[in-house]
């Protein structure tokens, strides 16, 4: 990009936003000064190990002006989330939470574990999110056996005669069957929320209260039961809580790691002085630096639903006053004392993460090496597709692609296929069709895999050798992999591996890694075709007659069934007994008590007639 152009760019705050030769975003960033934050790419004061890649496929810089720096952050932010750039950091949204719940509102309040995305479904005091599901349970389990609350649904409450086995092993004060009072009920509910809420010195002393009530009474199994109420109580409290003593009761601490083109950023949650757990987010192929990764974190992470009181971060931002407007929460960076401690351990986490992954990601190289050589392969298998078909005698025929990235399952590169064109029963014309549409689409986006696997043996391979050569690719390794007998069962059975370059498969040892590794991908494969062949087999058993009424719509379709149990008893049913099923009309009654009366004279026409 010549000075002449660089120097066009305003001089004012703004986005801007890097695309390639297509109008595909690249990057987007922001900026205080425009043309001075652009200029920076082309005149080496950047020196980011990206930058190179960036500028080879740079093409054109749109800009967009804003009135201030916050005004920039934000569009920034925004316009990020939108069109997910390829190297800037991007959070999912889709992540549900983890939380524990008093429904406090109720005569007989319990404790659940209950999940929601966004909106909480239920009124109540909530306690978490939890970071894990294993950590949320394991407070679910430790709380109910300290506080004996029921665990019983409302229904349950109401009908029941006689206690529970939970009564009986002390889990629950039975207030079913008024084994307790009213108050005595909601004096538990009430340690129980002090003690989530951190609060267990006055739970404590409470019990030591009552046990020592109940020895003046003689009520001497009541006091022992308190006595070890308070023992669980104080085993609970001591497992869990910091050695470090906070002055905020609810802190994040963040921190990470950086080693080339990866980051690792490790959360790490306190609330009410306790750790409750961490959480880590790992980044690959971002052009930002540290300041903007953590800027762009902060925003794109914390929602009103999630922040804390304070955030602990382990550099200074430019922009942080801008950055706790918008979120709402205050960010600091300790420099000693107890918080930096704690910003100090996040990085530690991170470390150790990093680790784990470093050694997952070499074991997985070794293996891949290993099948690189092993079956002769001219490339490297980074990337691996397999392939595999279902159908039952011809009917609802599709086919799937299970992807592996670097020796781990691959998501977002799988895809479903439905057989179109090809005749349903051959699976030789299937297997083509599907080859056909996903290979003729990789060549136009330049996305070839590195090898190709099909469940199968010569039949297939050939198959797979005659798509390529069709749409002339000579790149790509394949193979056949079948089971021994063609059996798809979890046993130590042996591999056939068909290669294009011998007459005769080969085996491996049944016990070895690599045997596994690619039976692992070849059932994958099976598995999700099966899944999705099972399905189109149900949609198409579940389309009944009510598809073909006018009026009743898949809503109205779905609550008849379920109000009814089946399109026989739907049939069956009185005008007054359909417009009990919410949403159905007058009309709709009307309509469906004559499909009655056709397939009812239909039906005495074809007895007469036999």
């Amino acid at each position: 990009m010549n000075s002449e152009t660089l120097n066009s760019f305003p001089l004012k705050p703004g986005v801007y936003l890097m695309k390639d030769m297509e109008g595909k975003i690249l990057y987007i960033g922001k900026a205080k000064v425009l043309r001075d934050r652009i200029k920076q790419y082309f005149t080496n004061q950047d020196t980011r190990a990206m930058i190179p890649f960036l500028i080879r496929h740079l093409h054109e810089i749109e800009t967009i002006v804003t009135f201030t720096e916050k005004e920039a952050l934000l569009l920034e932010n925004t316009l990020i989330k939108k069109h997910q750039p390829k190297y800037n950091i991007l959070l999912k949204d889709d992540k549900t939470f983890i939380s524990l719940l008093i429904n406090n509102k109720h005569k007989w309040p319990q404790i659940k574990l209950v999940r929601y995305k966004d909106q909480k479904k239920e009124d109540g005091l909530y306690f978490g999110p939890y970071t894990s599901a294993i950590n949320a349970r394991a407070m679910f389990e430790t709380m109910t056996k300290i506080f004996p609350l029921r665990q019983c649904s409302d229904r349950e409450l109401i009908s029941r005669k006689r206690p529970c086995l939970l009564y009986s092993i002390k889990r629950c004060i039975a207030p079913c069957v008024g084994k307790c009072t009213k108050d005595e009920y909601d004096e538990t509910v009430k340690e129980a929320t002090s003690f989530l809420n951190g609060k267990t010195g006055a739970v404590i002393t409470s019990l030591k209260k009552k046990m020592t009530s109940a020895s003046e009474k003689l009520e001497f199994e009541k006091a022992s039961s308190i006595l070890k109420t308070i023992h669980q109580i104080e085993e609970a409290s001591a497992s869990q809580k910091s050695s470090i003593k906070l002055n905020v009761p609810n802190i994040d601490a963040l921190n990470f790691i950086r080693k080339g083109h990866y980051i690792l950023l490790v959360k790490l949650l306190f609330r009410n002085g306790l750790l409750i757990g961490s959480e880590h987010f790992d980044f690959a192929l971002t052009l930002e630096t540290d300041e903007e990764i953590l800027s762009s974190f902060l925003l794109q992470h914390y929602l009103p639903e999630k922040r804390p009181e304070e955030i602990l971060i382990p550099i200074e931002l430019e922009d942080r006053k801008i950055i706790e407007e918008i979120i709402g929460t205050s960010l600091h960076t300790p420099q000693k004392g107890d918080k930096k401690t704690l910003v100090d351990l996040a990085f530690e986490n991170a470390k150790a993460l990093y680790e784990q992954e470093k050694l997952a990601v070499s074991s997985k190289e070794e293996l891949l090496l290993s099948l690189e050589e092993t079956l002769s392969l001219s490339r490297f298998p980074s990337r691996i597709e397999c392939y595999d078909t279902s159908h039952i005698s011809g009917s609802d025929a599709v086919a799937s692609l299970a992807a592996f990235t670097n020796g781990e399952k691959d998501p977002k590169r799988s895809r479903l296929y439905k057989i179109k064109k090809a005749v349903s029963a051959d699976d030789y014309s299937s297997l083509t069709e599907v080859l056909t549409r996903r290979l003729t689409r990789a060549l136009q986006e330049d996305d070839l895999p590195d090898l190709i696997i099909v469940d199968g043996g010569k039949g297939q391979l050939s198959t797979i050798q005659n798509v390529c050569k069709e749409l002339k690719i000579a790149s790509v390794d394949i193979i056949a992999l079948a089971k021994e007998e063609a059996r798809h069962d979890k046993g130590l059975t042996k591999e056939r591996i068909f290669l294009t370059t011998r007459k005769e498969p080969i085996s491996l040892n049944p016990h070895s890694a690599l045997h596994f590794f690619l039976q692992t991908i070849r059932d994958e494969a099976h598995r999700k075709a099966i899944s999705f062949h099972r399905k189109k087999r149900t949609e198409r058993t579940t389309h009944s007659l009510l598809d073909e009424i006018p009026g009743i719509g898949p809503t109205k379709k779905k609550r008849l069934l379920k109000h009814f149990g089946s399109v026989k008893r739907i049939l069956e049913a009185s005008t007054e007994e359909l417009l009990e099923v919410p949403a159905i009309s007058k009309k709709d009654a009307h309509t469906l008590i004559n499909i009655k009366k056709i397939f009812t004279t239909e039906s005495t026409e074809d007895t007469e007639k036999k």
